[in-house]
């Protein structure tokens, strides 16, 4: 390995094994003179400048003499007098203080042999980027965390119990990342490790940070929507998308603002069961959907949380295995947890009449939760919203580009004919989930429920003769909250802050998470109007060209064959 030094056999004695050479190896061989000629040197320097100098300054008191003016042997004498102290403190010093600190630990005599074998041992790292991980923040550097970042690696600490075991969660990620990069060979330069609060994902949000990633975050707006002006923030690095939802809510403002209505709220879990027979799955199923119980069953499913309210209970039968979605209202949050606590309430009730009931799992997929079901499209999950607005004719000239008739045929051939020959489930739209995906970013949301929440169909019609386009968005399955999760994070928090609904709402529960899903769906129809309007109108490219592509001619860069 580069940078290693192999100490040469001793010449003197050939056949002598290399244990014995280790062993007659003494730190003092690194010195110029023996240990003992260089202490007595540095000794008698130390007293003989120290008598020189007291000597001098006693003749300098005697005849008046200021003592600053200094000859310049009396400046050689201060540099010999401050060299030697600084050898003396240095050879002597550390051992005096050692031995108070940790008095039981006696220290082994330093063997430069074992540097080299040690050297040898580690893995082949870039040394001159370990040694600059702790100055670019990317890592612990004192030794009782160089000796936990040994451990982690051996394997003796687990890399998920540090934030435990330490009880600083900043500097178990900063040893937990340094361990990585070590046993990788892998350097995270340019991966943040500052700036953020590690206390607050803690059990909450993210298992064994190590840092943390930077999304832009832009402003599309002032989006008129009910009334409300609300500025939309959207978590991208994906060119054009905020400037084109902005051009989108420019339309929709000018044109007198969009109206929105939420048609149900609620989230869903489906529980799975299995009986020894279809027709006892068959038994269980009339139980649970006779109105004459629903109203025991709403008792024991409400008892998990304040908000949470039991609305219905739908049934599907595979044979002998029942499938059991249970819908329920959860406030401001969006109430993963609270429905499937609720839904562990009612299962343990049934078993007492039902004690034959195997239960399969908490989830059986008949939710559903991110993952595209048709289930969702149909009955909804979360929050069903339908948003729509009439942007007048000469705004879709001016500010569109376009015209109203372009757009419905478009519309109707790509949004609809052209999705129905792909098969699209609940994607019947130009990108919703484009849009989706960036505000949820923004605000804490479940990034991977962006599957059904962006199930959604645009509709285009021209209205008043033909003059006017109304354009509205349906979209049954928007699954969000204001509370819980990455919502509490300090950035997202801000987000939802600077949207008028962070929290939870203390007049009207659950209305602050409606209205995050009325700004979801107002968000999607403003950027389904503008992407739609630069497609009728051959803009596309050319924007994209603008603002995240490069335009120039690359043909000209190739080199000639």
């Amino acid at each position: 390995m580069m940078g290693v030094r192999r100490r040469p056999q001793n010449p003197s004695s050939p056949g002598e094994p290399a244990k014995s050479q280790k062993q007659n190896l003494k730190a003092s061989d690194a010195l110029p003179l023996p240990l003992y000629l260089t202490n007595g040197l540095f000794f008698t320097l130390f007293f003989t400048v120290a008598y020189f100098l007291l000597h001098r300054w006693r003749e300098k008191i005697r005849t008046s003499t200021p003592l600053h003016v200094l000859t310049l042997s009396e400046i050689a004498a201060l540099f010999s007098l401050f060299a030697s102290v600084i050898y003396l403190l240095g050879f002597f010093g550390i051992d005096f203080v050692q031995s108070f600190v940790s008095p039981n630990n006696a220290r082994a005599p330093h063997d430069p042999w074992n540097d080299v074998v040690a050297v040898e041992q580690q893995p082949k790292i870039d040394v001159v980027r370990v040694a600059s991980l702790s100055a670019a923040g990317g890592g612990a550097s004192s030794e009782a965390d160089e000796h936990i970042i040994k451990s982690v690696m051996s394997g003796t600490t687990p890399s998920y119990s540090l934030e435990a075991s330490l009880g600083d969660c900043r500097r178990a990620a900063a040893i937990r990342r340094e361990a990585l990069q070590r046993t990788t060979c892998r350097s995270l330069e340019g991966l943040p490790l500052e700036g953020f609060d590690y206390e607050s994902i803690l059990g909450q949000c993210c298992e064994m940070p190590v840092g943390y990633v930077q999304i832009p975050v832009g402003v599309a707006g002032p989006l008129l929507l009910d009334g409300e002006e609300f500025t939309v923030p959207m978590a991208t690095t994906e060119g054009c998308l905020v400037a084109s939802t902005n051009r989108g809510c420019k339309a929709i403002h000018v044109s007198g603002g969009a109206q929105s209505v939420v048609l149900k709220d609620g989230m869903t879990r489906a529980p799975v069961v299995r009986f020894s027979s279809a027709a006892r799955a068959a038994e269980l199923k009339f139980f649970v959907e006779d109105p004459l119980n629903f109203d025991s069953l709403a008792v024991v499913f409400n008892r998990s949380s304040r908000f949470a309210r039991l609305q219905r209970i739908q049934c599907a039968v595979a044979g002998k295995n029942l499938y059991m979605r249970f819908t329920c209202s959860t406030g401001d949050a969006m109430g993963m947890n609270m429905v499937s606590k609720g839904v562990q309430n009612v299962l343990d009730f049934l078993q007492s009449d039902f004690p034959d009931m195997d239960i399969i799992g908490i989830s059986g997929n008949f939710c559903s939760d991110k993952k595209p079901a048709a289930v969702n499209w149909i009955e909804g999950r979360g929050k069903s919203v339908v948003c729509e607005v009439v942007i007048r004719e000469e705004v879709v000239r001016k500010v569109l580009k376009t015209n109203v008739a372009a757009l419905v045929e478009l519309n109707v051939l790509k949004n609809l004919t052209g999705s129905a020959m792909a098969g699209a489930l609940g994607g019947f739209n130009a990108h919703a989930s484009n849009i989706v995906s960036a505000i949820y970013l923004a605000t804490g949301q479940d990034p991977a429920q962006n599957v059904e929440s962006s199930h959604c169909i645009t509709m285009m019609e021209a209205v008043n003769n033909g003059k006017d386009l109304h354009v509205s968005v349906t979209m049954p399955s928007i699954e969000v909250g204001t509370v819980g999760g990455g919502t509490q994070l300090a950035s997202q928090s801000a987000c939802l802050n600077l949207l008028g609904v962070k929290g939870a709402s203390k007049d009207s529960p659950g209305s602050n998470s409606r209205k995050l899903a009325t700004i979801v769906a107002g968000s999607v129809l403003a950027g389904e109007l503008s992407l739609m309007s630069a497609l009728a109108a051959g803009q596309l490219v050319k924007s994209h060209m603008k603002y995240n592509r490069s335009s120039r001619d690359v043909s000209k860069l190739a080199c000639p064959s």
